[in-house]
């Protein structure tokens, strides 16, 4: 039902998530990221508990591994989910339960981990991983040319509905937070052109927020 990439850029910290699902509004449930901590992506049949306990544990310097454990066990019905994570510093940590759904995969890269359930083969996830080591631009377009990729080599088992793409930097909030949460078709395809709209006002909506003086007018009513 779900791939997803966690992923960090090595030049600027940054870390975040990519996922996408047949179900309805995967990014209000699956990923979660913390700007100087890590980033989780909980999945199959999801606890979206797991994301928050797996940060605040690697807040609390546990290795990525032994939070992730921690949190699985102190839930039980880990036989159920899939969990990637990645820390501040880079360093991996996933798990797939025995239930997982369908054909299903992780694996570990340079600086990400990508996972999924119901796919159309574990070559999959492979592509995930290939993409992100190989893409240029930033950590948002890196995670995207995973998600293509992932497209492009057959991606789920059934049609895919919902998208997310989320990134943090140095700030408490996230530096980008977008969703598809329902689309009939490509929703993947739509998060990019989200994307696309995003990035060239990313950086002023961060401007607008510590500085309102320096905030640029984009014509809106009461936006002077």
């Amino acid at each position: 039902m779900t791939f997803s990439i966690v992923g960090r850029c090595a030049e600027t910290g940054q870390l975040g998530i990519a996922i996408s699902s047949s179900s309805i509004a995967v990014g209000a449930r699956c990923p979660w990221v913390r700007a100087g901590v890590g980033a989780v992506a909980s999945q199959n049949v999801t606890l979206p508990a797991l994301g928050p306990q797996i940060l605040d544990l690697l807040e609390q310097q546990h290795e990525p591994a032994a939070a992730m454990d921690q949190a699985l066990s102190a839930n039980g019905w880990s036989q159920y989910r899939q969990v990637t994570v990645i820390d501040g510093s880079g360093r991996t940590a996933f798990f797939t339960g025995s239930q997982a759904l369908g054909t299903h995969h992780a694996v570990a890269g340079e600086q990400c981990v990508a996972a999924g359930n119901m796919l159309a083969g574990q070559h999959v996830i492979d592509a995930m991983v290939q993409a992100f080591e190989q893409a240029p631009g930033v950590l948002a377009e890196r995670l995207l040319a995973a998600m293509a990729a992932a497209m492009a080599a057959g991606g789920e088992a059934g049609p895919v509905h919902s998208a997310a793409l989320k990134v943090v930097d140095d700030l408490i909030w996230p530096l980008v937070d977008l969703r598809v949460d329902w689309a009939d078709e490509d929703p993947i395809g739509q998060l990019a052109g989200l994307w696309r709209a995003y990035q060239p006002q990313m950086q002023d909506y961060v401007t607008r927020a510590l500085n309102p003086t320096a905030a640029p007018s984009y014509g809106v009513p009461g936006d002077e």
